[in-house]
Order: structure tokens, then sequence, then C-alpha cells
């Protein structure tokens, strides 16, 4: 429904009616896949396995359930909450920084994490637990690097992270040269999947997630005030670097949690809360909450078609690139137009 002022979505039904087309979309892409369950046996095996009805299984494969158990659905609840999670975030960062083009991976945290996983690939030793590490401790030197007395200036944090990711980037590709039995392997993380993704790699993004996304959420007030400009915040009592603080250490754990498990997935927190803010406009109240949503539901529906595609399943972070970059583009030529973003 359209409110009649603005030209948006009427926001009381944004939410509601999101939450169902997602769980609607998750339903579908758990049935769909490139190994053909026939769709009463699918809708069988969920009722059996996971809400616990006594349905009659005969006729189903041990194959077809362990499809839908442990490689399907997994990756789904994995799809959604890494989307969500990443989506989020950039809807945080672009609040703060007041700038369109900041995503989740702007101050280096993508590119820490990927030396870490390259070490790690190297090493054969934790490549999950050093990405992490990697991220968290890119985002500490490009923060105590911007660092000015008690405050951080947005322009310095950007350039200063910029800085950062170009040369662990090159020191990446240092590793990568130098170890050319093991460059396939990290080019594969860099682009990000889902393949072999399980219960336990839910598991272990979901703790980090609820923390970062819960604490995200306690700053959509101070983030709509932080759109009027940081003077005029702290005017009207918004602690400015305490936020920025919140903002940037929620999102760090978000991200580098997602990212040390499923590799780089790049587009979704620059573009759908985009696409977000295009529909219902800017207050984060609502802005945020939607992006989780729009945002696991794009990653479910990109994966879905990187391993239904082909023979070979493609890396999901390929597929969200070639749906983000020319919808970005888009979004700039609006912006040249004077169309805004």
């Amino acid at each position: 429904m359209k409110n009649k002022t603005d030209g948006k979505i009427d926001r009381k039904w944004a939410i509601p009616l999101s939450i169902l087309a997602c769980l609607a979309i998750m339903y579908v892409c758990t049935v769909t896949g490139i190994a053909s369950i026939p769709f009463r046996d699918a809708n069988r095996i969920l009722l059996h396995e996971f809400l616990h009805l006594d349905v009659d299984m005969e006729g189903i494969t041990d194959g077809s359930i362990t499809i839908i158990r442990s490689v399907r659905l997994p990756r789904v609840v994995l799809g959604f909450l890494a989307g969500a999670s990443l989506a989020v975030c950039g809807a945080g960062f672009q609040g703060i920084f007041k700038n369109p083009m900041a995503d989740p991976f702007v101050l280096g945290v993508s590119s820490g994490a990927a030396l870490g996983a390259a070490i790690g690939i190297v090493l054969h030793f934790g490549t999950t637990l050093l990405a992490f590490v990697g991220a968290f401790l890119t985002i500490t030197l490009v923060y105590n690097i911007s660092k000015i007395g008690k405050k951080v200036p947005v322009a310095i944090l950007l350039l200063s992270g910029i800085a950062v990711s170009q040369t662990l980037s090159a020191t990446m590709s240092i590793i990568m040269i130098l170890n050319k039995q093991s460059m396939d392997q990290i080019m594969f993380w860099t682009m990000g999947s889902l393949n072999g993704k399980g219960w336990g790699q839910i598991i272990t993004v979901l703790p980090y997630s609820l923390l970062g996304i819960a604490l995200l959420l306690t700053t959509c007030r101070e983030l709509d005030i932080m759109l009027t400009g940081e003077e005029t915040a702290i005017q009207l009592g918004v602690n400015v670097e305490s936020l920025k603080k919140r903002v940037l250490f929620a999102s760090t754990v978000i991200t580098a949690a997602v990212i040390s498990v499923t590799g780089i997935i790049g587009f979704v927190g620059l573009v759908v809360p985009h696409v977000v803010r295009m529909i219902t406009g800017p207050k984060h109240r609502v802005l945020m909450p939607l992006s989780l949503l729009f945002g696991g539901t794009f990653l479910i529906i990109c994966d879905t078609a990187a391993r239904s595609m082909a023979v070979w399943e493609i890396p999901v972070g390929i597929i969200t690139s070639l749906c983000g970059g020319p919808f970005f583009i888009y979004l700039l030529r609006r912006m040249k137009r004077g169309g805004g973003l």
C-alpha cells in the first residue's frame, strides 16, 4: 500500500508482508534444486524431519531426506542469516558515514579476512578462525590510525580503510604468488560460497549475528538524527563518537563472523539498503528490519540460482555481483540525473 504523502510503501504493512514473502521464498528455495525431488516428497520430508509430524515416509529414499535435511535447508538458513547480516551492516555504515558508497567491506574488513583465510589455507590451520581474527585486527588498526584525540573523523576513517585494505590485498597477492599450489583454493574462498556449509556453520555464525544485529537495531533513532549532520546531532544530544564505535563494533563482529564462514559475498550490504530506502524512505526504524529481510531473501535467491543453473556450482559471490553491479550502475546514473540515492 502506498503512503499518500510521500509515495512510499505504508510502513505498517511493509514488515509483515516482507516476512511472509521471505518465508515463502525460503520454502520454495528449499524444495528447489538441481537434484530432482518430487514436490510432495519434499513436503513430507520437511513435515517429518523438522516439525516431527507423523507423516508417511514410504517411498522416500534416504538420499532425498539427506539432500533436504543436510544440504538444502541449512544452506537456505545460512544464506538468509548471511544476507540479512550483511544488509543490516550496510544500512548502519551508510547511516554513520552518510555515504551511499559505504558497505560492510569499506574499511578493509574483507581484505583482513581474506588475508587471514589465505594464511590459514597455506598453513592448513583454522581458516575460519584466522579469517575472523584478520577481519577484527584490520578494523582495530583502521580505527586507531584514524583516531584524533577522542574523535574519529569519518573522512579519515574511510581513507584509512582504503589504504589498509589495499596493503592487505597486496600482501595476500604475494602469498598467492609464493604458494601457487594454494592459489585456486584462495581464489575460490574470495568469491564467496555456501557450498558444503551446514548446521555447524550456522551455529558458529548465529550468536555473533544476533548480538550484532540487536546492537545495531538499538541505534536506529540516533542514526535518524545523524541524517541531519554531526553538529546538529550533537546539539540534539547524540553522542556521535559513541554511536560510531557501537556501529563499527557491531558491524565488524557480524561481518567477520559471516565472511569467515562464507568467504567474501559482495554487493549485498551495498545495494539492498538502497533498494529498501527507495521503497520505504530513510527512517532506520523501518530501514534496518526491512534490509535484514530483503538481504536474507536476496542471498537465498542468488544461492539457489548458483546451485541450480549448472552441474558445476557457481560461487554465490559471482551471482550477487552480476545482479548487484548493474543495479548499482543504475543507482549512480539516477544520482547523476539528480534523482538522488
